[in-house]
């Protein structure tokens, strides 16, 4: 089971700062860039199978970024140009370091996540496309704040050093098809930008909250979560990726709609539908055309029905009860999604953010009130049998 301790290390993230000796907005969290990150990574590794017809391990892909995650919250506070020259002479002995401080906290996951973790950081052929993959959008994701940045820190000394060696790095990547078109500023740029808008929506927006978080690190730490219980609960290759995937896309319709709460969505009778509708509608129109239209059925599988049990038979969708999938489902040609689960996620998440908050004593009555509600919910409750009640107990 997951480790309490693993939890709030990963809401570390939306307290560490990026940029901070420079002028910058909102948004600008590590959390809030790593999320950015594995949205980007997904475009470039769909880009390399349909265009390369490269094989992407996509569960190697998602640890990947995974262990970068974790890395960089142990070593985000050195500045990039020193932390590349301590890598290169001293790589071995902070990447063993790392482990150790983090190894406590993740030996709650099984299936040789640790094992996994310590060979992507000490076995530079392991994964390599992947790491390749996440290194470009790595960089990619760290250009689109520096477009930001640039225009706040114009007179900043260092400013054009640093551009120049963001730009080499992307350069260094360019084999990628999916850096060369995402680097065009065409309709690729333009799925990437919009979803980064992500980044400034903060949720719980009617509360003062400590840590803030935004709709886009939300989404990652939901994809996290889906990840480690879909390990707990012996999924397939595929059925671990589309938890994830989903997880991270769950809330992507809220770049158009933005984040409507559950309150205003039940006062009226049908309002939730009709949110939904044009969504859907708004999905249709704005988003999916930045996109090869070929990716277009993946993306409504995951974020259309979004909180809904699903298979693919014979290439269509099919709901089914959360109790079905791992006995009758559980195999990659089905192609499952446990929608309950990230459901469950999402809760967490939010009581995860709620909790920590009042901790910190920044307290409202909307962070008490959900709370207490989300307690309420899930304290006896399994969710594709896992024991949520022992999750929430944690931050009792």
């Amino acid at each position: 089971m997951i480790r309490k301790a693993l939890l709030e290390l990963l809401y570390e993230s939306a307290h560490i700062q990026r940029w901070n000796d420079h002028i910058r907005p909102k948004g600008f969290t590590e959390l809030d860039k790593q999320a950015h990150k594995m949205i980007i990574a997904y475009v470039i590794g769909r880009f390399e199978e349909e265009d390369r017809r490269a094989t992407v391990n996509w569960r190697a892909l998602i640890e990947g970024g995974f262990f970068e995650f974790l890395q960089r919250i142990r070593l985000t506070d050195i500045k990039p140009p020193v932390y590349y020259e301590l890598m290169a002479s001293h790589g071995e002995r902070l990447n063993r370091w790392v482990l150790a401080q983090l190894k406590s906290k993740i030996d709650g996951i099984g299936n040789g996540f640790y094992e996994k973790f310590e060979r992507y950081l000490t076995d530079p052929e392991y994964c390599a496309l992947e790491k390749k993959i996440l290194k470009a959008a790595h960089y990619l994701a760290t250009h689109w704040e520096f477009r930001i940045i640039h225009n706040l820190n114009a007179h900043t000394f260092g400013l054009d050093e640093t551009r120049t060696r963001i730009e080499n790095e992307i350069e260094e990547h360019y084999d990628l098809v999916g850096v060369q078109k995402i680097w065009l500023g065409k309709k690729s740029y333009g799925f990437i930008n919009l979803v980064g808008q992500l980044r400034f929506q903060q949720r719980w927006a009617q509360s003062p909250r400590i840590p803030e978080t935004s709709v886009m690190g939300h989404m990652l730490i939901v994809a996290m979560l889906a990840y480690i219980l879909s390990v707990e609960l012996g999924a397939c290759e595929q059925r671990i990726c589309n938890n994830y995937f989903s997880g991270l896309f769950h809330d992507l319709p809220e770049v158009l709609t933005r984040d409507i709460v559950s309150p205003v969505k039940k006062s009226v009778e049908g309002l939730e539908e009709l949110i939904k509708q044009i969504e859907n509608r708004q999905i249709q129109e704005r988003l999916l055309p930045l996109l090869p239209t070929d990716w277009h059925r993946q993306i409504k599988y995951y974020i259309e029905d979004e909180f809904a049990n699903k298979v693919l038979l014979n290439d269509k969708v099919h709901f089914v009860d959360a109790a079905e999938i791992t006995p009758k489902y559980n195999e990659d040609r089905y192609s499952p999604i446990d929608g309950e689960l990230i459901k469950a996620c999402d809760h967490l998440a939010a009581y995860i953010e709620a909790k920590l908050s009042l901790y910190h004593g920044i307290s409202s009555r909307h962070l008490k009130d959900g709370a207490d509600s989300l307690y309420g919910l899930y304290e006896h409750k399994k969710v594709a049998s896992i024991d949520f009640g022992q999750l929430y107990d944690y931050f009792k």
